[in-house]
């Protein structure tokens, strides 16, 4: 019982240094790639330029889809996963009509 736990702490030790080497590095090599030595991805983008962020996602008032809002049609106030749901939502019945 005793080698199990023994095993257990030693696992638990070895992956919190682990993480703290790679914690270590990615610092280390942050303050120097932020001199122009390089950066990770090759020296592509400049220190001053933001990370892209992700696109706006919609969610389609027909089926409830979510679509990046670049993929996406407005009609009417209402956002679509694609022009056929636009219709199909059009041409439904509306108010006293739609009983």
């Amino acid at each position: 019982m005793r080698q199990i736990f023994l095993l257990i702490v030693l696992f638990i030790v070895g992956q919190w240094l682990v993480k703290a080497l790679r914690r270590h590095e990615a610092q280390r090599t942050g303050a120097h790639g932020a001199k122009g030595a390089g950066t990770a991805n090759g020296g592509a983008r400049s220190s001053n330029e933001q990370p892209q962020l992700a696109e706006p996602m919609i969610r389609c008032v027909e089926c409830g889809v979510h679509a990046p809002k670049s993929e996406s049609v407005s009609v009417a106030g209402q956002t679509f996963c694609c022009a056929a749901h636009a219709q199909r939502h059009s041409a439904r019945p509306a108010g006293r009509d739609a009983r």
